[in-house]
């Protein structure tokens, strides 16, 4: 972790996200490893529940409503001021830093619903961390994730159908941005199912690591 992390829990970490903006098949062969097409024109936005939101170390629990449950390695983008219509060029202005995201998704469930918000939005899908980095630029950042310390993904942030810099941009005509909210930047190939003792890890270069264990489901936990 860089001397110039900032913890999620510090004075000088942004508020809770109001939202967390999440960028489907912004990876080429991510998006054919599923069967889908890439998009051409635009990229395409969705949103997880603030809830689903942990932090570094906290467990992965696997909901009974699903069967299958995979891990997607990202790169998340955290903005640092109220940021509407922003200019490209300015988009590291908007940013408080960045850190590693895991986009946990129920893939069963979302192929059953054709759209993402119940897949992607339990209860601990969304660990981030270990830490804000700030003053980086992530744009060409090696990022790999590893489950029992077997390597899943592994690719680069440049490969990005859609950059960090026009994610910024683009995100900010659609939608207010303010300080604290998340953007999950998208996912390499490799993306793959958890069971019950897993330990994920996304790592991301320059960084840091964030690690969960996952966790059995618990139907009566609150």
């Amino acid at each position: 972790m860089s001397a110039r992390s900032i913890p999620f829990d510090s004075a000088e970490a942004p508020p809770r996200p109001s939202k967390i903006v999440a960028v489907g098949r912004n990876y080429r062969e991510h998006a054919a490893e599923l069967g889908n097409a890439v998009p051409d024109a635009e990229p395409l936005l969705f949103l997880k529940a603030p809830s689903s939101l942990v932090i570094d170390g906290s467990d992965i629990v696997l909901p009974p409503e699903s069967a299958r449950v995979d891990y997607e390695g990202e790169l998340a983008l955290v903005i640092g001021r109220r940021v509407k219509r922003w200019p490209q060029e300015r988009w590291l202005d908007a940013l408080a830093g960045v850190c590693c995201a895991n986009d946990v998704t129920a893939r069963d469930l979302q192929k059953k619903d054709g759209q993402f918000a119940r897949a992607k939005s339990f209860d601990t899908f969304c660990p981030i961390g270990p830490a804000i980095v700030p003053g980086i630029d992530p744009s060409d950042l090696a990022l790999e994730t590893r489950v029992n310390g077997a390597v899943r993904q592994s690719s680069r942030t440049s490969q990005m159908v859609f950059s960090p810099a026009f994610l910024v941009a683009y995100i900010s005509r659609m939608m207010t941005l303010l300080p604290g909210d998340l953007i999950l930047t998208g996912t390499p190939a490799g993306i793959g199912a958890l069971s019950a003792g897993d330990r994920v890890e996304v790592e991301i270069e320059g960084v840091g690591v964030l690690a969960n264990r996952v966790a059995a489901p618990d139907a009566g936990s609150e």
